[in-house]
């Protein structure tokens, strides 16, 4: 689970800065895995659904 987890975050789209300060990095990330890892992706523990989809229904 964790190399598929890094995976995704190191082929992020979007990475334009060549090496951001530890501070803007920490939030970057964190604001990626709250507003698309954990929201969007699949869970195989979920049935593979999406959590706002499991939550629902």
């Amino acid at each position: 689970m964790a190399r598929s987890f890094f995976s995704t975050l190191k082929s992020k789209p979007g990475d334009t800065q060549s090496r951001p300060t530890r501070v803007a990095a920490r939030s970057a990330i964190f604001e990626w895995i709250e507003s698309w890892y954990n929201v969007h992706r699949l869970h195989s523990s979920l049935g593979y659904r999406r959590p706002a989809d499991y939550e629902t229904g």
